[in-house]
């Protein structure tokens, strides 16, 4: 008799980046029109290497890691069943979206409506701002 084999759902690990720049955040355009912070997937690297690199890659900005926000981990944060290490960094250098980014902006006010879970992360970082982090 064969023994079963388990199949396991795991989640995709990614990173999301909170970049602080010319007095607000910057938040991109993804490609199906959505407002979202940058990000993408891990590859075989360090979270911190792979947020340095994906906010190269879609804004164009140099990053210094700050700190980390947290890990957003709700199966239903995105249909992709995506894990994401959020950090906060500040940004430097020419903003330019790039990669899979249709546009990069920098913002003072959150708009009400952002991909994934975003609003909740930017709020949650609002409050730990607010709060002395």
């Amino acid at each position: 008799m064969k023994k079963a084999q388990t199949k396991y759902n795991n989640p995709l690990p990614a990173v999301d980046i909170i970049i602080k720049y010319q007095n607000g955040i910057v938040l991109i355009t993804r490609k199906n029109g959505e407002l979202a912070l940058p990000g993408g997937f891990v590859e075989y690297e360090t979270t911190e290497c792979a947020a340095i690199r994906e906010a190269k890659e879609e804004t164009g900005l140099r990053i210094t890691i700050e700190r980390l926000l947290g890990v957003y981990s709700d199966p239903k944060r995105d249909p992709r069943h995506v894990m994401s290490v959020v950090y906060v960094a500040k940004g430097t250098g020419k903003l330019k979206a790039g990669d899979d980014a249709q546009g990069a902006r920098v913002v003072q006010k959150i708009p009400a409506k952002l991909a994934f879970d975003h609003n909740k992360i930017l709020r949650d970082y609002l409050r730990t701002e607010k709060n002395g982090k």
